[in-house]
């Protein structure tokens, strides 16, 4: 892809709005100045994820992770930092020059994921382009469409098409584009067989399928032939950018919808999803005929809490999918089901109804689950007793899945009167059932969510092998210290004093990383941290051409450390309130008040740390090599030690710290 020009990426960041692109993918509460919401990388009950508009970054605190609405992008969707800007430079109708295409010498370089997706592109283009523009497209593609009756806005909107039955139309105008032929058959566009390739979906209408930020992850293709030995559905295999049980149809659409309305709909297949958008209903996905998923779940959960499922009658179908109702019930959804009349299904009904008519349908017949599944299996069941206490003990074991207590004894007492059994029974048999689920969960490892550190695990080994005082955690404390300064206040200028040739001090303003910069610079000092050496590597140098980087720079930057370590500078949990000023007189001087002090004891506690860590080592080679040691040498070490020592008083003293041995 061409390079985007400077002033272009200044544009996107300052017109971007991190509350406004967060909140497509997340459901985001005000809460002050901020907004709250459950995190999208992991699961959570309490909300942890923090959006700023004001500081225009983001902070999720269950994971570590952090930074600008670039970064999001990047750590969400797995954009590189050009795709994410691109992405927003859609989003706000912002024009990015073109300089040239890529060649398919420059494709082939690319990262696999990114030629994925590019390849995926194509081919929704080339589909949509067939089925409109040839005449096969337009007899046989076009025509199941507008017999199903999608009026071409939707079809457009979904991206819709058809791959023509040629065998080999497809694959030939893929290769004439210079696209791998791996990369092809890897995406399950193109087959191989017998030295002979070709078109997949070929002689299929083509449903793209979107992740829920617009890329096209994959494709379900529909036969058009009425012969059960062939498939009806091929879908598109796993691969490195397509993991079915983590999408969910029609998500990217309907996730606005689903956010304003709070709830959504869950239907089976890709038209019901269609079907239901062009009645007027558009917060609606399809699992698209694969069981519910954990990861799907939390695709939802990120929008709401409430589902309703649509079912088309089929009563085995139903039960087939208890199991992922359970899994619903399991996360704290509110679950509500709806069944058609007749058999059908959403695409079917809405069909025969005005548009109306079928909101008004699914508004005024949706009923709880366990309503729902109490009377469907006390249809099937009659008087049976042994029958009817499977359906109890059933019941209960959905009952028991659910988190909060108060939901929970609702359903007791309304399965109780709906069996017709006593309330305590039920509630015996859900304590046994829970007390059975706590000791397994008791039982399995505990897993811990991993914070991202920027302190490198080789330093973490080195401690684990030292019996003595951890020097270099203190010098990887110190380096982070001073990072965090050159990050947020790298541009403020503080009062210094210089003494010129002459011996006169004077009294100048200098930039805080330039202060930095030259007092490590001055005694030859540098960082050991992988991380803080990159960064102070990029300060330093903007240093030496007059630039003093502001946070915000980092927190757009295009490496991911750089914008969540900015982030994490910028955002904090808790903020100070004006209220202790105007309420109770009380004078609290914030860090930036007493900024040379700070920045005076951060360089002192670094070179303190670093003079720690050098007589550690002497310390070390005395007591473990001093047999072998010459005279000459081992004087050398003592000297150095008590040098050492007088530079590390003379720290502390500056510090105001007692050393007491």
């Amino acid at each position: 892809m061409a390079t985007i020009p400077a002033n272009i990426i200044d544009e996107i960041m300052q017109t971007s709005r991190i509350e406004e692109v967060i909140g497509e993918f997340v459901q985001l509460k005000k809460a002050g100045a901020n907004y709250k919401g459950l995190s999208p990388f992991v699961d959570e009950k309490s909300p942890s994820f923090v959006v700023s508009p004001a500081k225009q970054i983001f902070k999720c605190f269950s994971t570590g992770k952090g930074g600008s609405v670039v970064s999001f992008l990047m750590e969400l969707e797995q954009y590189s930092y050009p795709e994410a800007l691109r992405w927003l430079a859609k989003r706000y109708n912002i024009d990015i020059p073109v300089e040239r295409q890529q060649t398919a010498d420059e494709l082939a370089q690319a990262s696999e994921k990114d030629s994925l997706y590019i390849i995926n592109e194509f081919a929704r283009d080339h589909f949509k382009e067939a089925m409109l523009t040839t005449d096969e497209g337009k007899t046989i593609g076009l025509s199941y469409f507008k017999e199903r009756g999608f009026t071409p806005d939707i079809i457009e909107k979904f991206q819709l098409g058809y791959c023509m039955n040629s065998g080999h139309y497809f694959t030939d105008a893929a290769l004439q584009k210079g696209y791998r032929i791996d990369f092809l058959t890897k995406l399950g566009l193109v087959k191989e067989k017998d030295d002979r390739k070709f078109d997949f979906y070929r002689g299929r209408v083509i449903f793209p399928i979107h992740s829920s930020s617009g890329r096209i992850l994959g494709f379900g293709g529909r036969t058009l032939i009425t012969d059960k030995k062939i498939a009806k559905y091929f879908n598109s295999p796993e691969s490195p950018i397509y993991d079915k049980s983590s999408i969910l149809y029609g998500l990217y659409h309907g996730k606005q919808a689903i956010a304003k309305y709070d709830l959504c709909y869950l239907v089976e297949g890709y038209t019901d999803v269609i079907a239901m958008h062009q009645s007027g209903v558009e917060n609606v996905v399809s699992s698209s005929g694969t069981s519910l998923t954990d990861g799907q779940i939390k695709l939802v959960k990120r929008f709401t809490n409430n589902i309703t499922i649509l079912y088309d009658g089929d009563s085995a179908g139903i039960k087939a999918s208890f199991r992922g109702i359970d899994m619903l019930l399991k996360a704290g959804m509110n679950i509500k089901v709806l069944l058609f009349p007749d058999g059908d299904d959403p695409d079917s009904y809405s069909k025969k109804v005005s548009q109306e008519q079928f909101k008004n349908f699914i508004a005024t017949n949706q009923k709880d689950f366990i309503s729902f599944k109490t009377d469907l299996l006390l249809d099937e069941n009659g008087d049976d007793p042994l029958k009817r206490a499977d359906l109890i003990k059933q019941t209960v074991a959905s009952i028991a899945l659910i988190p909060d207590n108060i939901v929970r004894s609702v359903f007791i007492q309304q399965a109780a009167k709906r069996l017709n059994i006593d309330e305590k029974t039920i509630l015996n048999e859900l304590n046994a059932l829970r007390q059975v689920g706590l000791a397994q969960e008791n039982n399995m490892p505990q897993q811990t969510i991993p914070l991202q550190k920027y302190v490198p695990e080789v330093s973490q080994t080195v401690a684990a092998k030292s019996n003595q005082r951890d020097v270099k955690k203190d010098v990887e404390s110190a380096e982070l210290e001073l990072a965090r300064l050159m990050i947020r206040y790298g541009s403020e200028t503080i009062l210094e004093s210089l003494q010129d040739e002459m011996g006169t001090i004077h009294q100048i303003q200098m930039p805080v990383a330039e202060l930095i910069c030259k007092d490590l610079a001055g005694d030859n000092l540098s960082f050991v941290n992988p991380f803080c050496h990159r960064l102070h590597k990029l300060i330093a140098q903007g240093v030496e051409e007059n630039i003093f980087y502001k946070v915000s720079h980092f927190i757009s930057h295009s490496d991911l450390e750089f914008s969540k370590f900015a982030s994490d500078v910028e955002m904090t949990q808790y903020e100070l309130s004006p209220k202790w000023i105007e309420k109770w007189g009380v004078q609290t001087l914030t860090e930036l008040d007493k900024l040379k002090a700070t920045v005076d004891s951060a360089i002192y506690s670094f070179k303190l740390a670093k003079i720690g860590e050098e007589i550690d080592i002497i310390m070390s080679r005395l007591e473990h090599e001093s047999e072998s040691l010459e005279e000459m040498e081992l004087t050398d070490l003592i000297v150095q030690k008590m040098l050492l020592d007088t530079r590390r008083q003379e720290f502390n003293a500056a510090l105001g710290r007692i050393i007491t041995h």
